[in-house]
């Protein structure tokens, strides 16, 4: 695949399967007492709805045709804890949901691949639903690293004693730089779960095209 073609494909992958992440938290929210982002508009999958133009088109875009990695962002779906059922428990199912999301796609297409791989028409598609499926791993596990703002954060805080909660205020407090340490922790350790997780699914390794 040309490097741009691969690089636009990239792009497109991500964005979709980020505003499937954050329609996700909303619609859980929503489950769980929560009609903040339906109130907002936010509770759909369009993606005019949940762009940023930052952070999900001039960022990323500069990036991909520059250096050929990606750092990018839909908005934030917004919601109130103090509307859920449960403001601890429920939290922390609303942060969840959005890694779940992607976690459901991963298991969706790995299982096609897997059982539909000798296929004839699957030797085209099967090299673009892996790059869909991996893409979709490294999502799920980097907004579960228990940092804010990242989700991961929200579901330890639901389980965690609340003392928890003050460490977690102090790393908000440092704004970027929490961003900064999640992206080390991404790009030090979880290409160890990513590989070995896409091998379990899709029961055969990642290999780029």
């Amino acid at each position: 695949m040309p490097a741009l073609t691969s690089a636009l494909f990239l792009y497109i992958v991500i964005i979709f399967s980020s505003i499937i992440h954050e329609y996700s938290h909303g619609w859980a929210a929503l489950q769980l007492g929560d009609p903040t982002a339906k109130y907002e508009g936010r509770l759909t999958l369009n993606p005019l709805a949940h762009i940023d133009p930052f952070g999900t088109v001039l960022l990323p875009i500069f990036l991909l045709l520059t250096s050929g990695i990606f750092i990018g962002y839909a908005k934030p779906v917004p919601f109130n804890p103090m509307n859920l059922r449960d403001p601890r428990r429920d939290a922390g199912l609303v942060g969840v949901a959005g890694p779940a999301s992607n976690l459901v796609i991963v298991l969706i297409l790995g299982l096609i691949v897997r059982f539909m791989g000798n296929l004839a028409f699957m030797a085209l598609l099967s090299p673009f639903l892996k790059l869909i499926i991996m893409i979709n791993i490294w999502l799920a596990l980097f907004n579960l690293i228990p940092v804010p703002p990242l989700d991961g954060s929200k579901v330890l805080l639901s389980i965690a004693p609340k003392y928890f909660g003050r460490i977690f205020s102090a790393l908000e407090g440092l704004g970027i730089f929490s961003i900064i340490i999640a992206l080390f922790v991404a790009m030090t350790f979880l290409s160890y779960l990513a590989f070995p997780l896409f091998d379990l699914i899709v029961g055969q390794p990642f290999i780029v095209f």
